[in-house]
């Protein structure tokens, strides 16, 4: 499944076209499902009925490679619930909860994982709050992805810019201190158990790691292993797990830090739907964790049938 409604349309349809191939290639028959920017449903040019036990032409499982709002903010995965379509990645609440930057990071501190400080805004409110962090700051829009709407604010007269721009994506914005520390990037793979890939750097030709950074070709580097000690490694690793089956993560995710001189180690963010090419850092840590990118989508393929059976086991 791709494309979706979300500002991301285009990087999903890179992201399924990658995954239709690489399932190919492994064995399996994929079906390419079509999600237009008007939200309709669509296969091979034709519209697509939806119904309960099958409706997704009697696929087998549904692979939803659909980033930002109504696609992995929890939308389309209530919608594979009901059409009883077992399928890839987070459910409902979780894919929901590490959409909302403001919950997550509220659930993250009440389970004492390690973050930069933050004040969350609903438009309408009074914005004072926002200048307390000092500066530079993020200002970022609560529920979009792919850095949309995000800025890095450097005094107090650019905040008020900052934050009518973040207003306009979303009525709920997040600012975020600044961190120095380098951007570190851990994959996630599993269900009740699950396995972090070797972290990687993210090493930027730019202020930040913006939409240009992260999409124009030479914009980014993936360094594998992090130029980090091994015990920040292993931090990253662990922390990448907790917040995982914190928030009751399944399938796959990809964990955001910043690691600090003297090795504090900041949780960013978990990205329970990220960029799926062969070139994406989900796929790549994972590759160089000895996970080939086929062998990856097969897995994710049983992980998706084995929650399935275990949670209608639960419901009958």
């Amino acid at each position: 499944m791709g494309g979706g409604r979300s500002s991301e349309h285009e990087v999903s349809l890179a992201s399924a076209a990658a995954v239709r191939e690489g399932l190919a290639e492994g064995g399996h028959e994929p079906v390419e499902v079509l999600v237009s920017r008007d939200g309709r449903f669509s296969s091979d040019g034709a519209p697509l009925a939806l119904e309960p036990g099958g409706g997704l032409l009697g696929a087998d499982v549904a692979f939803p490679v659909l980033h930002g709002p109504f696609g992995e903010d929890g939308t389309v995965q209530g919608l594979l619930e009901l059409l009883d379509i077992p399928y890839v990645g987070a459910g409902v609440a979780a894919s929901a909860l590490a959409m909302d930057k403001v919950l997550f990071k509220e659930v993250m501190a009440q389970a004492g994982l390690p973050q930069v400080d933050y004040v969350a805004l609903r438009d309408g409110e009074d914005r004072s709050p926002a200048a307390t962090l000092g500066f530079p700051v993020f200002v970022k829009p609560a529920r979009l992805g792919s850095s949309v709407g995000i800025a890095k604010v450097s005094s107090g007269d650019q905040l008020g810019p900052a934050l009518d721009a973040a207003f306009a994506h979303d009525s709920l914005v997040i600012v975020e201190a600044f961190s120095a520390g380098l951007e570190v990037e851990c994959s996630v793979l599993g269900n009740g158990s699950p396995e972090a890939s070797e972290p990687g750097e993210i090493a930027i030709d730019a202020d930040w790691y913006d939409y240009e950074a992260k999409y124009r070709p030479g914009g980014m580097e993936l360094v594998i292993p992090a130029r980090v000690s091994a015990e920040d490694r292993e931090k990253v690793r662990e922390l990448a797990v907790r917040s995982f089956v914190r928030i009751g993560c399944a399938g796959l995710a990809r964990a955001d830090f910043f690691v600090e001189p003297g090795g504090r180690v900041l949780l960013n963010e978990l990205n329970t739907l990220p960029g799926f090419t062969q070139t994406s850092v989900y796929a790549r840590l994972f590759e160089a964790s000895g996970v080939p990118y086929s062998e990856l989508l097969s897995r994710l393929l049983g992980l998706a049938v084995e929650r399935f059976e275990a949670e209608r086991a639960l419901q009958h």
